[in-house]
């Protein structure tokens, strides 16, 4: 039946979020109002637009691996009308009920997309040159091979077009963009490397900007922070509309040096019609039947072997995303040297606390750069006096994080003296793993499963580097997306210079519920009493947010621990993620697994359940 959705009154098509929020508001914004549209960044997936209380709110309907579709985290259906029926009936997750469909206005037809327009005709011509098929049989034979040339197609099609150059150098990549007609937006696509890692050059006013585009486990590319897109096609179609992050949109294509014209975004008459079409025939199909191997350009998104041990260090190409080495901030301007100091005039603070504690208070601001502007959050300091101690705790935390540079770790920003001594960060919205979970019970395990892993890739890192954390825990997991964890709050962390453990001179606040053996015994914390607590955060996870030890106070807990005893499994907890907090749990320091060996086996369980 999805094949049925473009005959949907209320489907309309390759539209975006705005157009989509116009429609909606046309139609009068009622509560449950709803339309249906083709998602613009997942393959083969839906959008869903529903207003409620005067805003519109926005879901993805997922085409899953096994032809059926969901909202992330909700429940599967056969095809997306069983979905939008489902939630007729039951909000589960949803805003509120959808109860009136927002048909197209009279003589509005579903848009097509020119990615969408150009897969049909090569699914066409392909299917129609290799049987020599016409009329009623070529339509059969289209929707039977569908399903196989649809992926092939739409993830390697950028590989003829105009702006995608192929693997390049950044300094060749800038030549090209200066050697052409030096006009705002000009862009070209590289290739960064074998493990589907690209690179976008941006001319914006006589200077080439680079973004990255990584693609994740799951298989979707994007630039750090952005928007998660299928396919290469669909990323520049969505940055060629709005900048959404980048200095500006993209317009024209670089010219190839083979010879491929380039083609204007913004030119009404772009698209498959301008001839990329016939650029396209030497394409190498798979015959009917067969399955097309991966080479070395094409891994899966693990890369892991099926027979690994999970315990062993992933060989060289096997690590997730981003390459921490290189991530660029989004936090800084491409032309400006990276700095600790925030001025004050480049800081307006909103009203609305984010957060509380000892020190003062979190808000939400606006950072304004040169060229952009970007939401971050703002620790302030208490205007008091006698807290000399304080300030010196933020100072020290900012210098640690300032050593810090992990897409999975909140970055440092700066320091903004002023009224008050500010820390600005950047703002993850969705706030801490356990209350974010405590809101939403429809989160799956499968999301769990990436928001932990997500926090072991940056504990990985921490551990790589010397660091241990000190205070992990769910409260210091932030949220970017539903998908997109980063680790918080360093106020207590420590950079191991000669010593592969730090000794506190005494007790003091500690979070004793988090904490491993030895650092309540002999007051030792090393990156090993970090992994205890990681194990204390992933029970927190599979738990929905419940508090540990519900119910004990430390001593009880201390006495527990010593005597064998572990937190039972919060219930549903999948058996492997169990076993794995109790490895995580093992007395003994040296006999309990480091980061590199949790790391990997978290992998290994994510790829499992999402192959």
């Amino acid at each position: 039946m999805a094949d049925k959705v473009p005959t949907l009154p209320y489907f309309y098509g390759n539209i975006t979020r705005e157009d989509a929020e116009d429609y909606l508001r046309q139609a009068g914004m009622s509560d449950g109002l709803y339309l249906l549209r083709q998602s613009r960044n997942y393959l083969g997936g839906f959008a869903l637009s529903v207003a409620y209380n005067r805003q519109c709110y926005h879901y993805t309907i997922e085409r899953e691996m096994n032809d059926t579709y969901a909202i992330a985290g909700g429940k599967s259906h056969r095809n997306p009308i069983d979905v939008i029926d489902y939630h007729a009936q039951e909000s589960d997750g949803l805003i509120c009920l959808l109860k009136k469909p927002c048909n197209r206005p009279r003589g509005v037809e579903p848009k097509v997309g020119a990615f969408e327009d150009l897969k049909e005709q090569l699914i066409r011509q392909y299917v129609k040159q290799t049987w020599n098929l016409q009329g009623a049989a070529l339509e059969q034979a289209i929707i039977s091979q569908r399903p196989q040339l649809e992926k092939l197609i739409a993830t390697t099609a950028h590989e003829k077009m105009p702006w995608f150059h192929g693997s390049i150098s950044r300094e060749e990549s800038e030549l090209r963009l200066h050697n052409s007609a030096r006009v705002n937006g000009k862009f070209l696509i590289r290739q960064r490397d074998t493990n589907g890692s690209f690179a976008l050059g941006l001319l914006h006013n006589g200077q080439v900007m680079h973004y990255r585009i990584d693609k994740d486990k799951a298989g979707k590319l994007s630039i750090p922070d952005g928007k998660k897109f299928d396919t290469l096609w669909q990323l520049v179609e969505h940055y060629s509309y709005k900048p959404d992050g980048l200095l500006r949109v993209l317009t024209e294509a670089c010219p190839h040096p083979d010879g491929r014209p380039a083609i204007p975004l913004n030119h009404p008459g772009r698209g498959p019609a301008s001839g990329i079409l016939s650029r396209l025939k030497s394409y190498s199909f798979p015959k009917p039947g067969q399955k097309k191997h991966r080479t070395s350009s094409s891994p899966p998104p693990y890369s892991c072997e099926s027979n690994a041990n999970p315990y062993e260090k992933p060989k060289a190409g096997t690590d997730m995303p981003m390459d921490t080495e290189v991530y660029e901030s989004p936090y800084a301007d491409p032309d400006e040297l990276r700095t600790t100091t925030v001025d004050r005039k480049q800081l307006y603070l909103e009203d609305g606390e984010l957060g509380s504690g000892n020190f003062g208070t979190v808000l939400r601001g606006i950072y304004k750069m040169r060229k952009k502007e970007k939401p971050v959050a703002v620790k302030i300091l208490k205007n008091e006096e006698n807290n000399e101690a304080i300030k010196q705790d933020m100072l020290r935390e900012a210098e640690v994080m300032q050593q810090l540079d992990n897409p999975y770790i909140v970055r440092m920003i700066g320091i903004c003296e002023a009224e008050n001594l500010m820390l600005v960060m950047e703002l993850a919205e969705l706030g801490p793993l356990h209350k974010f979970l405590q809101r939403n019970k429809h989160v799956s395990m499968k999301n769990i499963t990436e928001l932990v892993h997500q926090v072991s890739m940056g504990m990985k890192y921490l551990e790589e580097h010397n660091f241990v954390h000190r205070d992990l825990a769910a409260r210091n997991v932030l949220l970017v997306t539903q998908h997109y964890a980063k680790i918080s709050d360093f106020g207590l962390s420590k950079a191991l210079e000669d010593s592969d453990c730090y000794k506190s001179k005494g007790v003091g606040k500690w979070p004793v519920k988090w904490y491993a053996p030895e650092c309540m015994n002999f007051f030792k914390f090393s990156c090993k009493s970090d992994v205890w607590s990681f194990g204390v955060l992933m029970w927190e996870a599979y738990s929905y947010g419940q508090k540990p030890y519900k119910g004990m106070k430390g001593n009880e807990v201390i006495q527990m621990i010593e005597s064998g005893q572990r937190m039972a499994a919060p219930v549903n907890c999948p058996p492997e993620m169990y076993d794995l907090m109790k490895k995580c749990w093992t007395y003994k320091v040296d006999e309990r697994p480091g980061f590199v060996v949790v790391e990997p086996r978290l992998r290994q369980y994510y790829y499992d359940i999402s192959h």
